[in-house]
């Protein structure tokens, strides 16, 4: 709960401060092998600042380590806001020095939910705009309900996404429609959003957690190290010509088929019952 030191059962230091870190601005959950992340500001629409994102950098990492978790969801307080983007208070007399620190920070965070092992869920309700949206777009799937409303709107204050908006968006939605939405800085309902490929599913609000976490149970039984190798492939195809990427992916099938999971597999389908993956 917010205001607890992460519980023992994170064995978790704080990487960034080196002890175990009181979360005041997020909750943080582990159960059923799923980790959930909550952004816990909604009397400011869940926007982040600079504390708030060092507790969800330290939260992913944590779980990232943590090999009893299997797949993390990221959601914010409420039922209005998944992320309003950066508290506009703290960056209001930011001076290039801060602002540039507070983005590579942010980048820091998005790269950890990229990047990481595990599978990664948006479960977006309601405002996804600015940053709070970058942090959608960083992980893997995203599934919003119908209130939902994605933007970026920084144009119309005076800059530009500087959280990964412009790098990310036009690798998922493409070039024209990601200058659409930076340039103009609109906000679009999640029906448009799903029809663009932002997100991937869009549900009832009172079904967005529960959809979140049934999708994130059908991952559990997956066989770890191959959701892990095929997601680093995947992010990695956009950076690579296709000979490339066919060699790094024949190269990654060839390692994963020395694995017990490999064999359990492939044993399983033919004795026609369901595999038992262990990670290994």
């Amino acid at each position: 709960m917010a205001g607890k030191l992460a519980e023992a059962s994170m064995s978790g230091l704080n990487p960034l401060r080196g002890h175990c870190m009181e979360l005041k601005n997020t909750i943080y959950e582990k159960r059923d092998h799923i980790a959930v992340i909550t952004i816990n500001r909604p009397e400011v629409l869940n926007a982040i600042n600079e504390e708030t994102i060092q507790e969800l950098l330290f939260e992913v990492n944590d779980a990232n380590r943590d090999d009893n978790i299997k797949t993390i969801i990221v959601t914010g307080a409420g039922d209005r806001s998944f992320c309003a983007g950066l508290d506009l208070k703290f960056i209001k007399d930011a001076n290039p020095i801060k602002m540039f620190k507070i983005v590579r920070l942010l980048h820091e965070l998005t790269l950890s939910l990229e990047e990481g092992s595990k599978p990664t869920i948006a479960a977006v309700n309601g405002y996804a705009l600015g940053g709070g949206l970058e942090i959608a777009l960083a992980c893997d799937m995203r599934i919003a309900s119908e209130n939902a409303m994605l933007g970026q709107p920084e144009i119309n204050l005076g800059f530009f996404p500087g959280g990964g908006g412009t790098q990310r968006l036009p690798r998922l939605v493409g070039k024209a429609i990601a200058k659409e939405l930076i340039f103009t800085g609109k906000m679009i309902d999640a029906k448009t959003a799903e029809s663009i490929g932002l997100v991937n599913k869009v549900v009832p609000l009172d079904k967005l957690m529960t959809t979140a976490e049934e999708f994130a149970k059908e991952l559990i039984g997956k066989p770890p190290l191959a959701l892990a190798l095929a997601k680093l492939l995947v992010n990695s195809s956009l950076n690579l010509d296709i000979r490339t990427g066919l060699a790094y992916e024949a190269a990654l099938i060839a390692l994963i088929s020395a694995t017990e999971d490999f064999k359990e597999g492939v044993t399983a389908f033919l004795e026609k019952r369901r595999p038992k993956f262990k990670g290994i």
